[in-house]
């Protein structure tokens, strides 16, 4: 087993321990890869403290004896109400952990319908984020797949200022973004590529449209790479031609937070009080009901996980958390202004991965 999924093992039994479970049913995706390095889109782990079980069907069998050596492979056949049982037939378990988060309410009934007919005293016991405790505190070799992530996502901005045009669609513009993250080595773009121009710049989540781009006008641009299955986040805000005084001040109002945030935050700061750094500077410009969403989130498997810099937060923030920082102005009707980079916690203090630069065009 490499060194690397031992070690994760090895924290998640001691939370298992620490908990009285004696085991845990992983089936979160992202989960999944991160304790097992099997990618398939289908299975779940059974994870011990002897035991490490990776459960596929047919499809993903070969895969997941090269991608996950070190786990025993079940194989899966037929309907859960077969195959559970025959999983924890010779396993001597009495409480089974499962992610609340991601077993919907039906697959949790046929599990304990499963249990029931073949009268097992195994109890199924609820848990929320044990795996993503373990997550949320980046390995310096994740850290450098993140930057790779990052590195990408700077040159396709570079890219698409280069060639974006009046005229050109949102639509247009957001296809030259994913091309270029494709042709320059990401697996895919992490999420939806985002390009809002004008008035739709002030939905942070616009769906790009066949709206044409015009001159003067704001244009939120966020989108992602992503590097052996680890994502980046990136928005600039830019404007075609001579941006206007009502651009000049949101920008530099949104500039001016993310800065103070990026100088400021430490490690042992919570969510709420790194949020609060940017939200002041916004409020005491006068456009604090202008932003509405956190100030940031991890990033790492997921391109939205912990930790959450929000208002709502209490996530302490440590050393080897990888976030993004990211305040935004939405003025409806007019546009908005989001600037977007990620940073990672070293030495106490913020180091911001993202290169790309930060000056409007």
């Amino acid at each position: 087993m490499s060194q690397r999924i031992a070690n994760r093992l090895e924290k998640l039994r001691h939370l298992l321990a620490e908990k009285e479970i004696d085991a845990i049913l992983i089936s979160q995706p992202e989960n999944r890869y991160y304790l097992s390095g099997f990618w398939g889109s289908a299975g779940s782990l059974l994870i011990s403290q002897k035991d490490a079980i990776l459960a596929t069907d047919f499809r993903y069998i070969e895969q997941a004896k090269i991608q996950a050596p070190d786990f025993s492979i079940f194989r899966i056949t037929g309907e859960v109400g077969e195959w559970f049982p025959k999983l924890i037939a010779d396993l001597t378990l009495g409480k089974l952990g499962f992610e609340a988060g991601h077993i919907t309410f039906e697959l949790y009934r046929k599990l304990t319908s499963a249990l029931s007919e073949k009268q097992s005293p195994l109890k199924l016991i609820p848990q929320e984020g044990l795996v993503e405790s373990l997550r949320i505190i980046k390995e310096a070799e994740e850290i450098e797949l993140i930057a790779r992530a990052a590195a990408i996502g700077d040159k396709a901005f570079e890219h698409i200022e280069s060639v974006i045009r009046p005229g050109m669609t949102e639509k247009q513009a957001a296809w030259e973004i994913e091309k270029f993250l494709r042709e320059h080595d990401s697996q895919s773009a992490s999420f939806d590529v985002i390009v809002a121009a004008g008035a739709n710049a002030a939905l942070p989540h616009h769906h790009p449209s066949d709206q044409p781009i015009r001159e003067g006008e704001s244009i939120v641009m966020d989108f992602g790479a992503r590097v052996a299955g680890y994502t980046s986040d990136l928005t600039r805000t830019i404007c075609l031609g001579s941006p206007d005084d009502k651009f000049k001040k949101a920008y530099d109002i949104v500039l001016g937070a993310q800065l103070a945030a990026i100088a400021i935050i430490k490690d042992g700061m919570t969510g709420k009080e790194a949020d609060s750094l940017a939200r002041t500077v916004i409020k005491e410009a006068g456009y604090d009901e202008y932003f509405g969403h956190g100030l940031g989130h991890g990033v790492g498997l997921q391109t939205h996980e912990a930790p959450r810099l929000s208002y709502l937060s209490s996530d302490v923030l440590k050393s080897n958390m990888v976030f993004s920082i990211e305040p935004g102005i939405y003025l409806p009707g007019w546009g908005g202004v989001r600037i977007e980079d990620l940073v990672v916690l070293e030495g106490g203090k913020v180091r911001v991965i993202s290169q790309a630069r930060k000056v409007a065009k």
